[in-house]
Order: C-alpha cells, then sequence, then structure tokens
C-alpha cells in the first residue's frame, strides 16, 4: 500500500455474481469494486478496502484494479456475498444465494484516512454503523443507500428493505439510489429528511436518467438528466455504482470534466456517459477511462435545473 495522499477512499465487500459465460461460474461485482475502478480509471488516486472471502479475494478482477492505480486492502471474510441476477423484461430478479458477513473496522494508512472523499458502498449491508465515526469531518462522502435496502437470505429472491435512519446516511454529503430499489410510493421528501439538510440526493431510473435533489443557498433545487445511449446493452450490473463513481470524481477533481466552469448539469451528464459505457462490457470489463467518457458525453446533453424553490 503506498503513503501517497489519497483523493477517494472506497469501502465495502465484494460480490459474486453467477454468471454462465465465465469459467468460474461468476464475476466478481459490488459497488466497491466498480466505484474505485471508476475513480482510478478516471485518474483519481484512489484506495479501497474490499470484504472478500477466499475466492473473491483470489479473483482476477481485482488485479484490474490494481493494474488502474488503486491500492487495496483485502479484508478476509467468512464469506462473500453471492447472487444471481435474471433479467427480464419486467426489471431485474435477483436471488440471494449467500448474504455474505458485515465488514469490520480495520486499521487504514493515515494517507487513506485523510481522503478528500470517502465513498461507502455495500452491497449487502456490510457497511455498518460503527464506520460513521471512522471518516474525518473534513471528508466529503458519498454512500450507496442500495446496498442497505435488500432483505437477504440464503437461497431467497432479494426483497426490498425500507429505508430507515442511519449515522451514516445522516454523514453523507451525496447519496445515490437507484428507484429500482424503491417502493413505487416512496416519496423523494420522505428520503432528504433521513439525510442532513445540506445532502444531495441522487435518484438514478436507468434509461429514463434520473435526478439529483439538494439545497443550496436556501432554495431546493431539482436537476434532471438523460441517459446516454449505450452501443449495445450486455450488462446492467454496477451501472448505479459507476454513476455515483464519476460523479463524485467530477466533484472530487473537477478537471475531468471538459469545461472550466462547469455547472452540475455537466457534472450529471459525465456520469450518464459513463453509466451508459459501463453495460457495455461483461462486469468490471466495460469499466471505462477519461477518454472514453469525454467521448461518450458529446453525445448526451446537460441536466437541466427545474423549477426551483424558496426552502423552508
Amino acid at each position: 500500500m503506498s503513503d501517497a495522499a489519497i483523493e477517494v477512499l472506497h469501502v465495502g465487500s465484494a460480490s459474486r455474481d453467477v454468471t454462465d459465460d465465465d469459467p468460474r461460474g461468476w464475476r466478481l461485482g459490488g459497488g466497491v469494486t466498480y466505484a474505485a475502478l471508476t475513480t482510478a480509471r478516471l485518474g483519481l488516486r484512489t484506495a479501497a478496502v474490499v470484504g472478500a472471502d477466499a475466492q473473491a479475494a483470489s479473483a482476477r478482477e481485482l488485479d484490474r484494479l490494481r493494474d488502474a492505480g488503486a491500492d487495496l486492502l483485502i479484508v478476509p471474510l467468512p464469506e462473500s456475498p453471492v447472487f444471481r441476477n435474471v433479467e427480464t423484461p419486467a426489471g431485474r430478479i435477483q436471488t440471494c444465494l449467500a448474504p455474505g458477513q458485515r465488514l469490520p473496522l480495520v486499521d487504514l494508512p493515515a494517507a487513506w484516512v485523510a481522503a478528500a472523499a470517502w465513498s461507502l458502498v455495500p452491497v449487502a449491508a456490510e457497511v455498518g454503523e460503527d464506520w460513521a465515526p471512522r471518516v474525518p469531518g473534513t471528508a466529503f462522502v458519498a454512500a450507496g443507500w442500495q446496498g442497505w435496502l435488500r432483505k437477504l437470505a440464503a437461497g431467497r429472491i432479494v426483497e426490498r428493505r425500507s429505508p430507515a435512519p442511519s449515522d451514516v446516511l445522516r454523514r453523507a454529503d451525496l447519496v445515490g439510489v437507484s428507484h429500482h430499489d424503491l417502493a413505487p410510493a416512496t416519496r423523494a421528501a420522505d428520503l432528504r429528511a433521513l439525510l442532513h439538510p445540506a445532502a444531495s440526493l441522487l435518484l438514478t431510473d436507468g434509461e429514463d436518467g434520473g435526478e439529483l435533489m439538494r439545497n443550496r443557498d436556501g432554495l431546493e433545487e431539482q436537476w434532471r438528466y438523460q441517459a446516454i445511449p449505450a452501443d449495445v446493452e450486455l450488462d446492467p450490473t454496477g451501472a448505479g455504482d459507476t454513476y455515483l463513481g464519476a460523479l463524485l470524481a467530477s466533484f472530487v477533481r473537477p478537471s475531468v470534466l471538459p469545461a472550466e466552469a462547469p455547472d452540475l448539469g455537466l457534472n450529471l451528464a459525465f456520469a450518464a456517459a459513463a453509466a451508459s459505457l459501463v453495460i457495455e462490457g461483461p462486469g468490471l470489463s466495460g469499466v471505462p477511462d477519461l477518454a472514453a467518457v469525454r467521448a461518450r458525453l458529446r453525445r448526451g446533453h446537460r441536466g437541466r435545473l427545474e423549477a426551483p424553490s424558496a426552502g423552508p
């Protein structure tokens, strides 16, 4: 592990996704692997705490992260989460084959702790409340909410878990979640009530784009963005984690954006470009580099601000 300054530290467990097109019978997944590879391939100095059982810890995909420049701390676990994902016209059916284990607190290099941004991206609620006090007050924190919104039991279809108060969520400055991981009647106002007042809430909706809500200078802002079409859709796994990782990268290092004075609409379009590319390859092989994201961005449109209103 390097002592060089780290821009983004990701925390979560690797999962294994069962598939017929890999000789191992599975591919490595999990929010932490997609998010860490995204920020590393976009050029940010990246580190990741990765929980993994023996099979996941030996996965060749972890070398892909190292080759991209990410420093990894592999935390041995008795069991990693294992899923079977089936894509249907009505959406994904996800079955839990193993729910995994909690990610314990571990000692970290000082340079990692001092990272400008922390990214808490569980896949199976393995990042517990005990991680919240570990995050320095100076860090910008992103969180992938969907990792806490799954009811998991071995051999059963994954069900939604209702959003609940959490110290980790209250610490986050940017929280991303897919509409598909929420009950249809879930209101954005109820979700935002669980976050700190200045936090941004990102709601993604696949090919229908998404929106980001935030309070800025006493105004409630709602930014909409359009999805950018992929050339071919081979594997939608990891698109949301890649979007969140790319958006975080654009906040931490604005120079990744092709403009000197961008607005939030460009950040959202940049992340949409990254998400459109990742689904063109199987698993982590689709995570793009900066040149590919900038090229894909040219086909998209900036996000737009809709009807800001006076805050309470």
